[in-house]
């Protein structure tokens, strides 16, 4: 995620979705992404030297087949109820999921 700081005519970055502390800045946008690639560079390195497996941002899409299978019946029956709901598929799962961790916490 980027910023730009109107005060000190900077931007300023950070890489979200991780635990790990990663950020950059500059004053352009060449700037900013050099700086970007940079950090990156830095934190793989360190990585490397530490011997630590570097963290990954979850982006939200899995490529994975086995991430979600559903019978065909329950499929049918996601698509029916979503559809009633006035949502996507991916809509009403997500939904339920978060309503699932909700009820663990």
């Amino acid at each position: 995620m980027v910023e730009y700081d109107a005060e000190a005519k900077l931007f300023h970055g950070d890489v979200i979705n991780t635990r790990d502390v990663i950020t950059f800045q500059g004053t352009t946008v060449t700037e900013i992404e050099e700086a970007f690639r940079e950090s990156i560079e830095d934190y793989l390195a360190w990585c490397k030297e530490e011997g630590a497996e570097p963290e990954k941002t979850y982006s939200g899409i899995s490529s994975s087949p086995r991430f979600l299978r559903l019978s065909p019946e329950l499929h049918k029956e996601v698509a029916i109820n979503a559809g009633k709901l006035k949502m996507s598929i991916n809509g009403f799962v997500e939904k339920a999921v978060i309503d699932e961790i909700a009820a663990v916490r």
